[in-house]
């Protein structure tokens, strides 16, 4: 688990004219919350946010205005539906020790069993409970040879040490899907014939 240290600012101005501002300095507005503690409005450093995101439930060290430091994980995170820069971000205080709730992408491996079937991902992220300076990255399931109709539950998957399933046991995270076959519908011919004819 990647740590991330970045300085933030603690922030008194709110709404969009100030947040436009925030952001035009390449900044980025969010939200530290959590442990019962007063919501803290922060601006963070846009470019440096950006890349620590890219590692799914990072833990940010934050610096704030130079006196205090405290542990975050994003908890949600706006972009700009066409653009796609970052436009808000929620972050939630976490304690050295301390067990969080969060979601981890679930990668795979292998290659299903002949036949053109489809692997479908019922949860793209599985619910577990981590200490919060070892929330794993992500996890791998093997499909290797998987026929149609076979299904990976949340029991199946194994976990790193001291990682914990969220979600029910019997909770399908992966099923795999027999090839469809393209059939013309019966009729189609003669419906064809039928408007050739009007």
């Amino acid at each position: 688990m990647s740590e991330v240290k970045l300085a933030a600012e603690s922030r008194t101005e709110f709404g969009k004219g100030a947040a436009r501002r925030i952001r035009r300095d390449n900044k980025v507005p969010g939200v530290l919350y959590g442990h019962g503690s007063e919501p803290l409005h922060v601006s963070l450093p846009g470019h440096e946010l950006s890349l620590a995101l890219r590692t799914p439930n990072v833990l940010i060290a934050l610096d704030i205005d130079g006196k205090t430091n405290e542990l975050a994980i994003p908890k949600a995170v706006q972009r700009d539906p066409l653009k796609g820069f970052l436009e808000h971000v929620d972050l939630l205080l976490v304690k050295r020790g301390e067990t969080v709730t969060v979601e981890i992408p679930v990668l795979t491996e292998g290659e299903l069993a002949p036949g053109g079937n489809l692997l479908e991902h019922v949860l793209n992220a599985l619910p577990v409970e981590a200490e919060a300076t070892h929330i794993p990255e992500s996890v791998t399931v093997s499909v290797e040879g998987l026929e149609a109709g076979a299904s990976i539950h949340a029991k199946d998957i194994k976990l790193p040490k001291g990682v914990s399933l969220a979600v029910e046991d019997d909770a399908v995270v992966l099923q795999v899907l027999a090839a469809q076959v393209e059939e013309a519908p019966e009729g189609a011919a003669a419906e064809g014939d039928e408007s050739a004819e009007a």
